[in-house]
Protein backbone atom coordinates (compact mmCIF):
# COMPACT_ATOMS: atom_id res chain seq x y z
CA UNK A 1 0.00 0.00 0.00
CA UNK A 2 3.10 2.37 -0.29
CA UNK A 3 0.96 4.52 -3.12
CA UNK A 4 -1.69 5.37 -1.07
CA UNK A 5 0.70 6.43 2.12
CA UNK A 6 -0.21 10.52 1.33
CA UNK A 7 -4.35 9.28 1.05
CA UNK A 8 -4.11 8.51 4.87
CA UNK A 9 -5.75 12.05 5.80
CA UNK A 10 -9.18 12.21 4.48
CA UNK A 11 -9.51 15.69 2.85
CA UNK A 12 -12.40 17.42 3.41
CA UNK A 13 -15.57 16.71 1.13
CA UNK A 14 -15.00 18.37 -2.05
CA UNK A 15 -17.65 20.54 -3.73
CA UNK A 16 -17.19 20.67 -7.30
CA UNK A 17 -16.70 18.08 -10.04
CA UNK A 18 -13.20 19.95 -10.23
CA UNK A 19 -12.41 19.24 -6.64
CA UNK A 20 -13.03 15.46 -7.07
CA UNK A 21 -11.06 15.36 -10.49
CA UNK A 22 -7.73 17.17 -9.09
CA UNK A 23 -8.30 14.18 -6.39
CA UNK A 24 -8.17 11.34 -9.05
CA UNK A 25 -5.46 13.14 -10.86
CA UNK A 26 -3.41 13.42 -7.78
CA UNK A 27 -3.90 9.62 -7.21
CA UNK A 28 -3.92 8.29 -10.92
CA UNK A 29 0.01 10.12 -10.29
CA UNK A 30 1.12 7.92 -7.62
CA UNK A 31 0.14 4.45 -8.91
CA UNK A 32 1.99 2.88 -11.70
CA UNK A 33 -0.13 2.54 -14.71
CA UNK A 34 -0.45 -1.55 -14.38
CA UNK A 35 -2.01 -1.32 -10.85
CA UNK A 36 -5.85 -2.50 -10.54
CA UNK A 37 -6.89 0.53 -8.90
CA UNK A 38 -4.97 3.01 -11.31
CA UNK A 39 -6.49 1.10 -14.30
CA UNK A 40 -10.24 2.01 -12.86
CA UNK A 41 -9.17 5.51 -11.50
CA UNK A 42 -8.49 6.23 -15.76
CA UNK A 43 -11.62 5.06 -16.79
CA UNK A 44 -13.34 7.07 -14.04
CA UNK A 45 -11.43 10.41 -14.27
CA UNK A 46 -12.60 10.33 -17.89
CA UNK A 47 -16.05 9.41 -17.12
CA UNK A 48 -15.99 12.08 -14.63
CA UNK A 49 -14.09 14.83 -16.86
CA UNK A 50 -17.15 14.09 -19.44
CA UNK A 51 -19.52 14.77 -17.06
CA UNK A 52 -18.01 17.82 -15.70
CA UNK A 53 -18.54 18.74 -19.54
CA UNK A 54 -22.10 18.30 -20.21
CA UNK A 55 -22.31 19.82 -16.91
CA UNK A 56 -20.84 23.28 -17.96
CA UNK A 57 -22.34 22.46 -21.62
CA UNK A 58 -25.95 22.52 -20.56
CA UNK A 59 -26.84 19.39 -21.51
CA UNK A 60 -28.20 18.34 -17.38
CA UNK A 61 -31.73 20.49 -16.94
CA UNK A 62 -30.59 21.20 -13.56
CA UNK A 63 -26.56 21.54 -13.27
CA UNK A 64 -26.68 21.90 -9.30
CA UNK A 65 -28.16 18.61 -8.99
CA UNK A 66 -26.10 17.06 -11.21
CA UNK A 67 -22.95 18.53 -9.95
CA UNK A 68 -24.20 17.23 -6.31
CA UNK A 69 -25.03 13.71 -7.84
CA UNK A 70 -21.86 13.67 -9.15
CA UNK A 71 -19.64 14.78 -6.79
CA UNK A 72 -21.55 12.54 -3.84
CA UNK A 73 -20.77 9.42 -5.91
CA UNK A 74 -17.31 10.09 -6.87
CA UNK A 75 -16.88 10.67 -2.73
CA UNK A 76 -17.78 7.27 -2.71
CA UNK A 77 -14.94 5.13 -4.59
CA UNK A 78 -12.34 8.24 -3.04
CA UNK A 79 -13.33 7.03 0.71
CA UNK A 80 -12.92 3.52 -0.65
CA UNK A 81 -9.18 4.26 -1.00
CA UNK A 82 -9.16 6.67 1.67
CA UNK A 83 -10.45 3.30 3.94
CA UNK A 84 -7.65 1.19 2.21
CA UNK A 85 -4.84 3.80 2.91
CA UNK A 86 -5.75 3.85 6.62
CA UNK A 87 -5.34 0.60 6.90
CA UNK A 88 -8.78 -0.27 7.38
CA UNK A 89 -11.60 -2.59 5.10
CA UNK A 90 -13.36 -0.75 2.44
CA UNK A 91 -16.68 -1.67 1.78
CA UNK A 92 -17.48 -5.21 0.26
CA UNK A 93 -17.61 -4.36 -2.79
CA UNK A 94 -13.92 -2.68 -3.36
CA UNK A 95 -12.26 -5.12 -1.33
CA UNK A 96 -11.87 -7.81 -4.81
CA UNK A 97 -10.31 -4.69 -6.54
CA UNK A 98 -7.82 -3.70 -3.54
CA UNK A 99 -6.90 -7.00 -2.88
CA UNK A 100 -6.36 -8.11 -6.71
CA UNK A 101 -5.07 -5.14 -7.67
CA UNK A 102 -1.42 -6.31 -8.18
CA UNK A 103 -2.19 -9.68 -9.44
CA UNK A 104 -0.34 -10.75 -12.29
CA UNK A 105 -3.03 -12.93 -13.77
CA UNK A 106 -5.52 -10.23 -14.07
CA UNK A 107 -6.43 -8.25 -17.37
CA UNK A 108 -7.21 -4.16 -17.29
CA UNK A 109 -10.19 -4.91 -18.57
CA UNK A 110 -11.12 -7.30 -15.56
CA UNK A 111 -9.79 -4.44 -12.93
CA UNK A 112 -11.83 -1.89 -15.10
CA UNK A 113 -15.08 -4.13 -15.16
CA UNK A 114 -14.46 -4.70 -11.61
CA UNK A 115 -14.28 -1.46 -10.38
CA UNK A 116 -17.31 -0.13 -12.38
CA UNK A 117 -19.27 -3.10 -10.89
CA UNK A 118 -18.64 -1.76 -7.42
CA UNK A 119 -19.28 2.06 -7.94
CA UNK A 120 -22.46 1.65 -10.19
CA UNK A 121 -23.65 -1.54 -8.68
CA UNK A 122 -23.61 -0.24 -4.93
CA UNK A 123 -21.91 3.55 -5.10
CA UNK A 124 -24.38 5.03 -7.22
CA UNK A 125 -27.87 3.66 -5.60
CA UNK A 126 -26.04 4.99 -2.01
CA UNK A 127 -25.57 8.33 -4.12
CA UNK A 128 -28.33 9.16 -5.00
CA UNK A 129 -29.92 8.86 -1.39
CA UNK A 130 -27.19 11.08 -0.54
CA UNK A 131 -27.71 13.41 -3.04
CA UNK A 132 -31.57 13.91 -1.63
CA UNK A 133 -30.71 14.14 1.92
CA UNK A 134 -28.61 17.12 0.81
CA UNK A 135 -31.11 18.93 -1.55
CA UNK A 136 -34.04 17.84 0.24
CA UNK A 137 -35.86 16.35 -2.66
CA UNK A 138 -36.77 12.79 -3.29
CA UNK A 139 -35.44 10.31 -6.18
CA UNK A 140 -37.76 11.06 -8.88
CA UNK A 141 -36.34 14.65 -9.46
CA UNK A 142 -33.25 13.64 -9.45
CA UNK A 143 -34.54 10.92 -12.29
CA UNK A 144 -33.13 12.79 -15.21
CA UNK A 145 -30.11 13.69 -14.26
CA UNK A 146 -29.48 10.25 -12.55
CA UNK A 147 -30.30 8.87 -16.49
CA UNK A 148 -28.06 11.73 -18.20
CA UNK A 149 -24.94 10.14 -15.85
CA UNK A 150 -25.83 7.31 -16.79
CA UNK A 151 -25.97 7.78 -20.98
CA UNK A 152 -22.19 8.96 -20.18
CA UNK A 153 -21.44 5.75 -19.12
CA UNK A 154 -22.68 3.62 -21.53
CA UNK A 155 -21.66 5.71 -24.39
CA UNK A 156 -17.91 5.13 -22.88
CA UNK A 157 -18.01 1.69 -22.04
CA UNK A 158 -17.83 0.25 -25.47
CA UNK A 159 -14.52 2.53 -25.84
CA UNK A 160 -13.45 1.44 -22.27
CA UNK A 161 -13.87 -2.44 -23.78
CA UNK A 162 -11.98 -1.48 -27.15
CA UNK A 163 -9.29 -0.12 -25.55
CA UNK A 164 -8.60 -2.06 -22.75
CA UNK A 165 -9.54 -5.79 -24.58
CA UNK A 166 -6.08 -7.46 -26.25
CA UNK A 167 -5.80 -7.03 -30.19
CA UNK A 168 -7.34 -9.63 -31.94
CA UNK A 169 -4.79 -11.87 -32.40
CA UNK A 170 -5.24 -12.97 -29.02
CA UNK A 171 -8.98 -12.47 -28.48
CA UNK A 172 -10.61 -15.29 -29.06
CA UNK A 173 -14.04 -16.30 -29.33
CA UNK A 174 -13.56 -18.99 -26.26
CA UNK A 175 -11.43 -16.71 -24.56
CA UNK A 176 -12.20 -16.47 -21.22
CA UNK A 177 -11.69 -12.57 -21.10
CA UNK A 178 -14.63 -12.85 -23.80
CA UNK A 179 -16.94 -14.67 -21.53
CA UNK A 180 -16.73 -12.45 -18.23
CA UNK A 181 -16.81 -9.37 -20.34
CA UNK A 182 -19.64 -10.60 -21.83
CA UNK A 183 -21.48 -11.92 -18.49
CA UNK A 184 -21.79 -8.32 -16.76
CA UNK A 185 -23.69 -5.51 -18.34
CA UNK A 186 -23.65 -2.11 -17.89
CA UNK A 187 -27.06 -0.79 -18.03
CA UNK A 188 -28.33 -3.27 -15.74
CA UNK A 189 -25.91 -2.64 -13.37
CA UNK A 190 -27.18 1.18 -13.50
CA UNK A 191 -31.13 -0.60 -13.68
CA UNK A 192 -30.58 -2.34 -10.46
CA UNK A 193 -28.58 0.85 -8.68
CA UNK A 194 -31.65 3.29 -9.30
CA UNK A 195 -34.13 0.60 -8.27
CA UNK A 196 -31.66 0.17 -4.93
CA UNK A 197 -31.86 3.83 -4.17
CA UNK A 198 -35.66 3.81 -4.47
CA UNK A 199 -36.09 1.16 -2.10
CA UNK A 200 -33.32 2.66 0.49
CA UNK A 201 -35.52 5.74 -0.22
CA UNK A 202 -38.12 3.95 1.17
CA UNK A 203 -36.62 2.67 3.76
CA UNK A 204 -35.23 5.94 5.44
CA UNK A 205 -37.59 5.24 8.34
CA UNK A 206 -36.34 2.01 9.00
CA UNK A 207 -32.92 2.59 9.81
CA UNK A 208 -32.08 -1.19 11.19
CA UNK A 209 -33.52 -2.75 7.54
CA UNK A 210 -32.10 -0.33 5.56
CA UNK A 211 -28.82 -0.89 7.06
CA UNK A 212 -29.30 -4.38 6.52
CA UNK A 213 -30.22 -3.85 2.73
CA UNK A 214 -27.25 -1.64 2.75
CA UNK A 215 -25.10 -5.08 3.53
CA UNK A 216 -26.95 -7.28 1.53
CA UNK A 217 -26.47 -5.08 -1.48
CA UNK A 218 -22.57 -4.16 -0.89
CA UNK A 219 -22.28 -8.34 -0.84
CA UNK A 220 -23.81 -9.28 -3.58
CA UNK A 221 -22.02 -6.57 -5.59
CA UNK A 222 -18.50 -7.45 -3.79
CA UNK A 223 -19.06 -11.34 -5.22
CA UNK A 224 -19.71 -9.99 -8.86
CA UNK A 225 -16.47 -8.13 -8.75
CA UNK A 226 -14.73 -11.33 -7.37
CA UNK A 227 -15.64 -13.23 -10.07
CA UNK A 228 -15.12 -10.47 -12.76
CA UNK A 229 -11.20 -10.55 -11.26
CA UNK A 230 -10.64 -14.17 -11.78
CA UNK A 231 -7.30 -14.70 -13.32
CA UNK A 232 -7.03 -15.97 -16.51
CA UNK A 233 -4.14 -17.69 -18.16
CA UNK A 234 -2.22 -15.68 -20.44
Amino acid sequence: MAQLERFTEFPAPAHSVDGVLARMRALGADWPPRDGVAVFNRVYLSVTEEVGRRITGGTFPDPAAATALDVRFAERYLRAVHAAASGRRPPACWRPLFQYRRHPGVRPLQFALAGINAHIGHDLALAVVDTCRTLRCEPVDLEDEFDRVGDVLVSLEERIREELMPGPDLLQVADPLTHLAGSWSLERARDGAWASARTLWALRDLPVVAEEFRDRLDGAVGLVGRILLTPLPD
